[in-house]
């Protein structure tokens, strides 16, 4: 009887040890393929980690925040379409984020708060926000935003990114930290404040506030996790799954007015609505620019 388990042992492990080699020896698939083949799974996110965010350290033995990141970890986790278009949208617009970002001396992460913002699309929120950051008409004068009829820089990436890291930086200033900084992104800033005063607290971690603002920063970290290590989190891709990005294109400069961008199109070898697709920022269909001032117009090869 012992002999014949331990002939069943030694067919069992000569099996497993074919296996290995055939497997070892196959090309690696890619991400598609691979997917094909395996059935989809659900499991519970693993927190046994240190998470940080703009190089500050989430205190995850604190329950309440380990429960409060768990929540929103599996929430974007399982939220299919929306982050997985999110990844697919990141390799167009993060290069030219961190490089205004760092030029801003701000956090890289912070780029993460235009996911959460927008899934990095230019939305337009009930409130009236609007852009990839979700700028509020007041806020973005602050900034130096262009915003009427025909112009609206809430839409031009480059410009409302140097707004938003501006904003962050005096964000910071006031309140000590990015966590803090984050949610009056969020709440506004005098709201924070009062809340903070009222609650006698200094810590992000430590306010009870509305729902969205109370979930707003953790949202960023989960978004920030799943973004830098989409396999660890159930997302294969390809490289061909990326939206390429928008840098194939020639400046012209426009000092006067424009009777009608159609034309203006035609005219440079594009169509309108590519001319739109490369700067969103010209809401109508003219330009009447009685200042003289000059717009740099991006015109796709």
């Amino acid at each position: 009887m012992q002999q014949k388990l331990m002939w069943g042992v030694n067919v069992v492990l000569l099996a497993l040890a074919g296996f290995l080699i055939l497997t070892a020896s196959q090309p690696e698939q890619d991400a598609s393929a691979f997917m094909d083949n395996v059935p989809q799974i659900f499991k519970p996110v693993d927190l046994d980690q240190p998470f940080l965010f703009a190089g500050e350290t989430l205190p995850t033995d604190n329950f309440d925040v380990r429960e409060r990141l768990d929540r929103e970890l599996t929430v974007n986790t399982y939220w299919h379409s929306s982050t997985i278009l999110s990844i697919k949208s990141m390799l167009r617009y993060f290069p030219i984020m961190e490089r205004i970002l760092r030029e801003e001396g701000v956090p890289e992460d912070l780029k993460y708060v235009a996911v959460a913002e927008s899934s990095l699309r230019n939305a337009v929120s009930p409130a009236g926000a609007r852009g990839i950051w979700q700028f509020m008409e007041g806020t973005a004068g602050d900034y130096n935003l262009e915003v009427n009829r025909e112009i609206d820089e809430r839409y031009d990436l480059e410009k409302s990114t140097r707004a938003a890291a501006q904003y962050f930086k005096r964000l910071h200033d006031r309140f000590g930290s990015w966590a803090l900084a984050t949610a009056a992104y969020n709440m506004g800033a005098s709201r924070l404040r009062s809340t903070l005063e009222e609650q006698r607290a200094e810590s992000y971690f430590d306010i009870n506030i509305n729902e969205e603002t109370s979930r707003y920063y953790f949202r960023l970290v989960a978004i920030k996790y799943i973004m830098e290590d989409p396999r660890a989190f159930g997302f294969y891709l390809d490289q061909e799954d990326y939206y390429a990005p928008l840098n194939d294109y020639r400046t012209v400069e426009v000092s006067g007015p424009v009777e009608n961008w159609g034309d203006f199109a035609r005219e440079h070898g594009t169509t309108y609505r590519m001319l739109k697709v490369y700067n969103p920022w010209l809401l109508d269909s003219k330009l009447t620019n009685r200042s003289g001032k000059t717009y740099e117009i991006r015109v796709p090869r």
